[in-house]
């Protein structure tokens, strides 16, 4: 996450004082900014060296893991939130990821590219694959294994067992909850294992 007001809008969802594991923690930012803004505490997950070393300079807890190894190591609801902030796209088994983090989390926070955005959908029409601020790649050397939509995910959800707490849609900062799918190029979405 570099767009600050992103940051700030997902920062908005954590309760203050919470326990936080971030799956694919980047450089550490948003970590950081709970602790300094929310008061909460906990660790970032992250595989790549570079990132890893931001993160301990940052004073962020991080543990270099493998996000497709699973969470073995965290036990049922040790945290209060697990943030998976732009990395479901990137795993090859997204609904084992989303399991586990139910499972380790009493709530979930998910964002990830929406393709079905606007300009995506256009650039479709036209007969070209999107490349834009959130998809920035070319379809040939993407990191990201899938697209996904928001609609999409309210499915997978539901397929998985999983209680939709809030879901809206971000464009440049703004939280978008009306017609989101078409709007926005992220899709946020709050969850809980259902009750």
């Amino acid at each position: 996450m570099s767009e600050r007001r992103d940051l700030e809008v997902i920062a908005e969802l954590v309760p203050p004082g919470s326990r936080v594991l971030d799956l694919g923690c980047g450089n550490g930012e948003l970590l950081a900014y709970l602790g300094a803004r929310r008061g909460c505490s906990g660790y970032g997950i992250e595989i790549a060296d570079a990132n890893v070393l931001q993160c301990v300079q940052r004073g962020v807890q991080v543990i270099q893991l493998n996000l497709e190894e699973g969470l073995a190591l965290f036990e049922d609801r040790s945290f209060d939130v697990v943030l998976q902030l732009d990395t479901l796209q990137h795993l090859r088994n997204t609904e084992r990821m989303l399991q586990e983090t139910a499972r380790v989390g009493r709530i979930g926070i998910v964002s990830f590219p929406n393709f079905a955005h606007w300009p995506n959908r256009l650039s479709v029409a036209r007969g070209r694959m999107p490349v834009t601020k959130t998809l920035p790649y070319q379809w040939y050397d993407t990191p990201n294994i899938r697209v996904g939509t928001f609609a999409d995910f309210g499915v997978l959800a539901r397929r998985n067992g999983l209680t939709v707490l809030d879901s809206f849609g971000l464009q440049q900062g703004r939280a978008l909850r009306r017609w989101p799918n078409l709007r926005a190029s992220v899709a946020v979405f709050k969850f809980q294992r259902g009750t």
